[in-house]
């Protein structure tokens, strides 16, 4: 395939949101730059701490960093005491029981009583919360959502916004996730020199995805003769 991709990192961080993903081309040139959707339950690493490693070592790290999976707990009361934790202004809970309610891990229900496979609007409103803290993980959550329109009316400048403050603290997502918006003048102007400075922050901290992207940039300018 001798199409040049670049790679959007769209998934939810730390209880993650689902397992489901989804892809948006649009042609650029003779580049096709990809939306990529990839969401992570709670339970699972996110895709970018996988790479490399087997499912042994990826068990193991789960362990390290994941603890309350072997608690005793059941999920219900998982989730209360991450209900109580968020309720009383804890950031990383907030975000957290967002994940959860847009992930359907908090079962949530509609205005008839029927229950929703997922509640991106409560999802959104904890992410908020969170995010006014500024949690750097929310502030990337909360900007995907307002990026594709779940949960709260769709507006790419507030997601710039977000993704913004969220890079600034060092998030490697929301760093590529900028360099993408600059270089598609995606709720922004176009700015091919700011995509490559938040690329190779990302690429820098070992981001996969930026630095794919930055190899893109390159071989198309290579191409064009610049």
């Amino acid at each position: 395939m001798k199409t040049i991709t670049i790679l959007l990192a769209a998934t939810l961080l730390v209880a993650g949101c689902g397992n489901k993903s989804s892809t948006e081309k649009t042609a650029v040139g003779e580049s096709e730059i990809a939306l990529m959707g990839e969401s992570t339950s709670a339970g699972e690493l996110p895709s970018f701490l996988k790479e490399g490693l087997s499912e042994k070592e990826q068990d193991e790290l789960k362990k390290k960093i994941m603890p309350t999976l072997d608690d005793g707990l059941t999920s219900e009361q998982r989730f209360l005491n991450l209900r109580k934790a968020a309720e009383a202004g804890d950031a990383e809970a907030q975000n957290g029981l967002g994940s959860m309610y847009f992930s359907g891990e908090a079962v949530s229900h509609d205005a008839r009583g029927n229950p929703l496979d997922k509640d991106p609007e409560a999802a959104a409103g904890w992410f908020y919360r969170a995010a006014e803290q500024g949690h750097a993980d929310a502030q990337f959550n909360l900007g995907l959502l307002y990026f594709t329109g779940e949960g709260v009316a769709q507006d790419k400048t507030k997601a710039v916004e977000l993704f913004t403050q969220s890079a600034e603290q060092g998030n490697i997502d929301a760093q590529n996730n900028l360099g993408v918006i600059y270089l598609l003048g995606e709720g922004v102007e176009q700015n091919t020199d700011k995509a490559v400075e938040w690329f190779k922050k990302a690429a820098e901290q070992g981001n996969e995805d930026a630095i794919q992207n930055l190899k893109a940039i390159r071989a198309t300018q290579k191409d064009s003769g610049k």
